[in-house]
């Protein structure tokens, strides 16, 4: 930046041409609370012209709900001490109310003598109607959504969890299939019985085997006294097999027998033990084209595939994403004892355009490492993962630029549900939660291209 090179200082028009660029409301107020400066940005905001703001109470202009009560401004110029991020209502001329974040600090002269005080917000009205729409979200156990795929596996899991039938739960890893088995057993009339989950993709056939059916003392070397399985231990409750596509085939027969007659017999045991336990397998394989392919029993298939469930990934559910991510922040918040605010609109939009091969626990993670880089106040998109920046183009996301990513992402959520319903709007619109004209109205502002069929006919 060029400066006076007798004076060494900034030029005054300078800084006046930097706070006219910026897209953040920017004005300032002298100690008798009278705006003194008010940038474009704030005169886009408010719908207020600087001619009519300069000279005025700041209160007259802006009528926040702050001014009645904690007003950040007023506490920067009493206590000292800066503020950033602080949430507020305004109302601008057209007497609509605008959410805002709110920073401000002290407005000094070169000596320190205190002038005033600046405030610097901004409009977070997307974000909001974001969080708005949210809030229209249901609960399968500890798994919360707004994705109408998974809506439809929650009308179901009262059924479900009450039949006491097995139950096969498929979706990719990191979904939240032990998320579900769990709900399926608590819903269900063994929930104060105990819940006990086993990956048998980790284990080998003989540490599956006496982890499952437990042993005798001398079984084997270092067998030195009696240990129960895991299926002695969920007696009476529920057993999650998970990743039960990856056991071998001759463990695949031991499990058969199981299933068959809830007879299983401990390693160095006479006997046979039963145990009354509800089986959830889960898998991110295909087990119907492993059968087809030789690689999984069918008669094993058949025994597991009662209820099968299926979690969809992330990427087809992404208006979860914001919800899923603020649940992580105050989590993590609380866990930590930290007082990180939310994500800014540009990082919102780069986890909005992630894949998320990892699903879910990818998406924990990455706010679990912004956690480490941001030790307070927003998360930015320089505290995410560097696979992140990778995919974006433009070192700058702007707010119309997360507007089409929210668009794209249920503009694909309304697609998918037509196409399920064979395009038949008022299923689709059920399905959806909403009314018929609503999902008319999104389909036409969306722009969203729809065959000729209606799917009201049979064809």
């Amino acid at each position: 930046m060029a400066q006076n090179k007798k004076t060494g200082k900034i030029p005054p028009n300078v800084t006046e041409i930097i706070l006219e660029s910026i897209s953040d409301g920017v004005f300032t107020v002298d100690q008798n609370w009278r705006i003194m400066s008010f940038n474009r940005a704030a005169e886009k905001i408010t719908g207020i012209s600087r001619n009519e703001a300069v000279g005025r109470h700041c209160w007259d202009v802006f009528r926040s709900d702050m001014c009645e009560g904690d007003c950040a401004l007023k506490r920067t110029m009493q206590e000292g001490l800066s503020l950033v991020n602080s949430s507020a209502y305004i109302i601008n001329s057209d007497q609509k109310r605008i959410p805002i974040g709110v920073s401000t600090s002290l407005l000094k002269n070169e000596r320190g003598d205190v002038l005033g005080g600046v405030e610097t917000f901004r409009d977070v009205s997307l974000v909001e109607e974001l969080r708005k729409e949210l809030t229209d979200n249901f609960q399968i156990g500890d798994m919360v959504s707004h994705s109408p795929s998974m809506r439809k596996i929650s009308g179901i899991l009262p059924q479900v969890a009450t039949s006491d039938s097995t139950v096969l739960i498929q979706g990719e890893t990191g979904v939240g299939k032990e998320l579900l088995a769990k709900a399926v057993h608590n819903l269900s009339a063994r929930s104060d019985k105990p819940f006990v989950a086993i990956n048998c993709g980790a284990l080998p056939d003989n540490l599956l085997e006496s982890e499952l059916f437990g042993y005798k003392a001398g079984a084997f070397t270092n067998a030195v006294k009696d240990k129960p399985g895991r299926f002695a231990l969920a007696d009476g409750g529920s057993i999650l097999l998970d990743e039960i596509g990856d056991i071998s085939a001759a463990f695949q027969v031991k499990l058969l027998r199981f299933l068959d007659g809830k007879e299983f017999q401990p390693l160095g045991a006479l006997e046979s033990l039963t145990s009354d336990v509800r089986i959830i397998a889960a898998t991110h394989r295909d087990l119907a084209a492993m059968v087809a392919n030789g690689k999984f029993r069918q008669d094993l298939f058949y025994r597991i595939n009662v209820v099968r469930l299926v979690l969809p990934p992330l990427r087809e559910r992404k208006e979860d994403i914001p919800f899923l991510t603020e649940r992580f922040i105050k989590r993590m918040n609380r866990l930590r004892g930290r007082s990180v605010s939310g994500v800014s609109q540009e990082t919102l939009c780069l986890l909005m355009s992630h894949d998320y091969p990892g699903n879910i626990r990818e998406l924990e993670n990455t706010i679990e490492h912004a956690f480490v880089l941001c030790p307070d106040g927003m998360i930015e998109p320089r505290h995410l993962p560097e696979s992140f920046h990778t995919r974006v183009s433009s070192p700058t996301v702007s707010s119309e630029t997360l507007n089409e990513a929210l668009k794209d992402a249920e503009a694909q959520t309304i697609l998918n549900a037509l196409e399920r319903n064979n395009y038949n709007r008022l299923k689709a619109a059920h399905e959806l939660g909403m009314h018929k004209s609503t999902l008319f109205r999104k389909i036409k502002k969306l722009k969203i291209k729809l065959p000729a069929i209606d799917g009201r006919s049979s064809r």
